[in-house]
């Protein structure tokens, strides 16, 4: 049996446009397709084709760290057609690695249908933007292409810290100087400490996962940089109380007075499959801080954020239930998807009754339920 070749793989999942590779023994090779798995029509992977592949993609450095700690990410470039960020991890005893398709050709605003406003925010010479939501939403696309818009069109120094590099950015307008932690850095806080020296105008930060990471970033959205995070929340005010959050109660008044005037703006996301073309597209909320929202953010009323949002649909706001309903009447996603995605599921639920429809698992439910009469 001839050895697999990760090579012929990877042309697949490029050729075919697919988001993952996933291998792993005892399964064909399978593509994550328009959010669903495909199986490829190969022989089923075995304990030695998984070594072999492995061996075939992992850097010397990331095969120690797999032995060690039984798991590493990297990414690496394939050829001109695009990225891959590489998972490769132990399970069983044996190994099984994911491969993310990270395309090179940088999306426009319109392409990937970013409200409007984030051009104007990405503009402004200080301020913290978050872009959040659950792993595979599209965070890291959408930060690409605001980058790349800054990176085109004002002469700014950008410095990016990712785990691991995902886009690749050639200098435009700008200069774009990219830190991979674990490789040109250890870790995010003492990359955000590091950059404050390094004369930036615009700072990514890959994510903000610990109190360290959000309080330097937050200290440099207030000296005069324009600050980029991540965060896998859902939802403009759920955002903001996880960063509260993440401090001791003695600090929260004092971080929620910081961010009131730090923060600029929220986009929050999810990625829906579409059921009027092959594909995928998004979902948004997006907040733009006003003196009034700032005002909620500082009094510790975030829960009254989300009617701010609905009233501000002037400034461009959006709720993402409101965002994923207009995206269902014009029947670009089905009403089950919307539903799974949806901040308030009930709500939504009770929306596509009233407009006299019903969602496709209701319908099964009901039909399961029926036979035990």
């Amino acid at each position: 049996m001839s050895t697999m070749q990760i090579d012929r793989l990877l042309d697949t999942v490029v050729k075919l446009g697919a988001s993952d590779l996933h291998l792993t023994t005892g399964r064909p090779p399978t593509l994550r397709l328009h959010g669903g798995l495909r199986n490829l029509q190969t022989k089923v992977i075995d304990s030695d084709d998984m070594v072999a592949l492995m061996k075939s993609i992992t850097p010397e450095r990331n095969q120690q760290e797999l032995q060690e700690a039984g798991g590493t990410d990297f990414g690496f470039a394939y050829g001109e057609a695009a990225r891959f960020r590489v998972s490769v991890f132990r399970q069983r005893g044996d190994l099984a690695i994911v491969c993310r398709q990270i395309p090179n050709t940088l999306l426009t605003f319109e392409q990937i249908g970013l409200p409007q406003m984030c051009q104007d925010l990405i503009r402004r010479p200080r301020g913290l933007f978050l872009v959040t939501g659950p792993t595979g939403s599209g965070k890291t696309t959408s930060l690409a292409t605001m980058v790349d818009y800054v990176n085109a069109n004002y002469e700014r120094h950008i410095i990016t810290m990712e785990d691991p590099i995902e886009y690749y950015h050639h200098h435009k307008k700008s200069i774009v100087n990219q830190r991979e932690v674990g490789s040109d850095v250890p870790n995010f806080a003492e990359a955000l400490r590091r950059a404050l020296r390094q004369d930036p105008d615009v700072i990514l930060v890959g994510e903000m996962r610990d109190l360290e990471t959000i309080e330097a970033a937050v200290r440099a959205a207030e000296t005069g940089h324009l600050v980029f995070g991540t965060l896998h929340t859902t939802g403009a005010a759920k955002t903001i109380d996880r960063l509260v959050d993440a401090f001791p109660v003695t600090q929260q008044n004092q971080i929620r007075v910081q961010l009131s005037t730090a923060l600029i703006g929220v986009l929050s996301q999810v990625l829906l499959t579409r059921i009027d073309t092959k594909g995928m597209v998004a979902g948004y909320e997006f907040l733009l801080v006003t003196p009034a929202i700032a005002n909620l953010i500082r009094d510790n009323k975030s829960f009254r954020i989300d009617s701010s949002i609905q009233t501000g649909k002037k400034f461009g706001m959006q709720l993402l239930d409101d965002h994923l309903w207009s995206l269902y009447s014009k029947g670009m996603i089905a009403a089950e998807e919307m539903v799974d995605k949806g901040k308030n599921p009930q709500t939504l639920t009770d929306k596509v009754h009233q407009a006299g429809h019903t969602i496709g698992r209701a319908e099964l439910d009901e039909a399961e339920e029926k036979p035990a009469e």
